[in-house]
């Protein structure tokens, strides 16, 4: 029978489970590389402690630490050698599980997500949400699918966060190093709900809201210091969330993203709202059949439930896209259409 997807061995799952433990266990992740700590001097001769890595940006930093003398930074320095030594341990552990074919997050992009997370904004209620949730999501349920490849980052905010410090969302994202700034709307009198990488970088982060009806709006987020681009049926794929690990060769973190059967149900909605121009409707559908036939092999039930509490106004365009996933779901999937049934008709 043909499948949309392979699942991981069972020793490999085990492993993921045992990083997922790490990382709720590790408090702020590093902003680069975990890097060494090193002796140096300076011109007067004093011996102090330095901790020397590289930033998300590729930029050489070393940190002072203390002298060599002073307890205190003795202290310091075996918290942090502890810290780089399970960090490292982590980015090994991490490369055998994207050589199985773990979804990863690319360098730039993770740091960013990183820098999000030490500065509490996924523990404040904040979604990481696209590919990159489409990702950790397969590898939470287990299982390996196409693969996909993305620089973009979409966060996503249900309702004001509880974010404390006084930093915006851009200042943020600036934190990595990455020289980030807000990307120009296509309307100049609107402000920008988009933060790219300056040059000739594809990098971008889109910071996202739901809207109150059908229409894309521009929504104020005064706690981020930002602005979001209002989306159609947004919040209900917001409505239930969980967290889940994030997956890097960098390193790893704890994300808030929806769970799968919603995710899978919101691309059928999405689907059939975008341009049929694009290529990112059948992308949309693709995910959302992946994510139901593992659903309704591991977690029996969940995909009706989620059917269940879709918004009305989006009935119509949930029976047009289970008619569209026949070219993506496979027929002999039989729990998986069972599932759907009461919108295939």
């Amino acid at each position: 029978m043909a499948t949309l997807t392979t699942p991981h061995e069972r020793a490999l799952n085990l492993l993921f489970a045992e990083l997922e433990r790490g990382a709720r266990e590790q408090g702020q992740a590093f902003m680069g590389t975990p890097g060494s700590v090193a002796e140096r001097s300076n011109a007067q001769g004093t011996r102090f402690w330095s901790h020397r890595y590289l930033d998300a940006a590729g930029k050489r930093h070393e940190a002072y630490l203390g002298t060599l003398d002073d307890p205190t930074a003795a202290e310091r320095v075996d918290t942090l050698e502890t810290k780089i030594a399970i960090a490292n341990a982590t980015i090994n552990s991490v490369r055998l599980l994207a050589r199985a074919g773990f979804a990863t997050v690319d360098r730039k992009p993770f740091f960013t997500l990183a820098s999000l997370h030490n500065h509490g904004l996924f523990a404040a209620g904040a979604f990481v949400v696209g590919s990159h949730a489409y990702g950790a999501l397969l590898n939470s349920l287990g299982v390996r699918a196409v693969p996909y490849a993305t620089e973009d980052i979409d966060i996503a905010r249900g309702g004001v966060l509880n974010v404390s410090g006084s930093e915006s969302f851009l200042e943020m994202l600036q934190v990595t190093g990455i020289p980030f700034f807000e990307t120009p709307p296509l309307n100049r009198k609107d402000p920008s709900t988009s933060f790219g990488e300056r040059g000739m970088s594809r990098l971008r982060v889109d910071l996202l809201a739901p809207s109150r009806n059908e229409a894309h709006t521009i929504v104020a987020v005064p706690e981020l210091k930002a602005h979001a681009a209002g989306l159609p049926y947004l919040a209900y794929l917001l409505g239930v969330p969980q967290d889940v690990l994030m997956l890097s060769t960098h390193g790893v973190v704890i994300a808030r993203v929806p769970v799968p059967e919603r995710y899978a149900i919101h691309k059928l909605i999405v689907s059939q709202l975008r341009s049929k121009a694009s290529n990112k409707p059948d992308k949309d559908l693709l995910q959302a059949a992946t994510l139901i036939e593992v659903l309704v092999e591991r977690f029996p039930g969940a995909v009706e439930a989620a059917l269940e509490s879709i918004p009305k106004s989006s009935t119509r365009y949930v029976r047009q896209a289970v008619k569209a996933l026949k070219l993506h779901l496979p027929a002999s999937a039989e729990m998986a259409w069972d599932a759907l049934a009461s919108f295939s008709a």
